[in-house]
């Protein structure tokens, strides 16, 4: 079977691919975020119905995503005269102002450093592609989908959460988990531990499946005042 694949897709845990490009915020490059939370973002082209839907929603969502440390930056193929046109534009028509930069790619480098030209869509376009990249530049998720889908803006603010949530606590979230919700407690791996795990106080259903509702300790009451 032929290889389609021009360039070998990233992979979770491995650093984000390296960059330096124009964007209608300037020059930006991967090192500028180092030490922060990224989400790097494709979109197909400027001036395209669903494309614009998912730049409003992340412009509307921007507060919450700086509120955890992590900044957005969009991307396509288009120029950065383009990026400039359309940013007005929906300024313009929709009372929306887009606070984050996106890359111009004419080259498609950056595309196709990270996967976001896949053949059996676009050769000329980016998919919907989508990359959380941590502090020390390592990707921790990416997400593709078709041009004709848009996404869940949403979900990729749960999704940091979640990510956020298990490197600060050593702990799993369990399918459609938000902050408040019980967390997975990760499996034991010895044959003590596992017999343990049934006293530990979770809750635990068996050995292998326990939850635990985080940060649970009572406040202290404060000293009353003697009269």
């Amino acid at each position: 079977m032929e290889n389609v694949w021009k360039n070998r897709i990233p992979r979770i845990n491995e650093p984000a691919p390296e960059f330096s490009a124009r964007t209608t915020h300037g020059p930006r490059a991967l090192s500028d975020y180092h030490g922060k939370w990224l989400i790097l973002f494709s979109h197909p082209a400027d001036f395209t119905p669903v494309c614009t839907t998912e730049f409003i929603a992340f412009a509307q969502a921007y507060p919450k995503f700086k509120a955890l440390g992590c900044e957005l930056l969009g991307l396509s193929v288009d120029s950065n005269f383009s990026h400039l046109a359309w940013v007005r534009n929906i300024e313009e028509r929709f009372g929306i102002e887009i606070p984050f930069p996106i890359i111009e790619d004419i080259s498609m480098k950056v595309a196709s450093d990270y996967g976001m030209i896949q053949p059996g869509a676009s050769d000329t376009a980016t998919v919907r592609a989508t990359f959380v990249i941590d502090p020390e530049g390592r990707i921790r998720a990416m997400v593709y989908y078709p041009m004709t889908n848009g996404r869940s803006v949403a979900e990729f603010l749960r999704l940091l959460e979640g990510l956020q949530t298990s490197d600060q606590h050593a702990v799993a979230t369990p399918e459609g988990w938000c902050p408040g919700d019980k967390v997975v407690v990760p499996a034991p791996t010895t044959v003590a531990d596992a017999r343990a795990r049934m006293k530990a106080g979770y809750d635990t259903v068996d050995w292998y499946f326990s939850k635990k509702t985080l940060g649970t300790a009572k406040a202290k009451k404060k000293p009353t005042k003697k009269k």
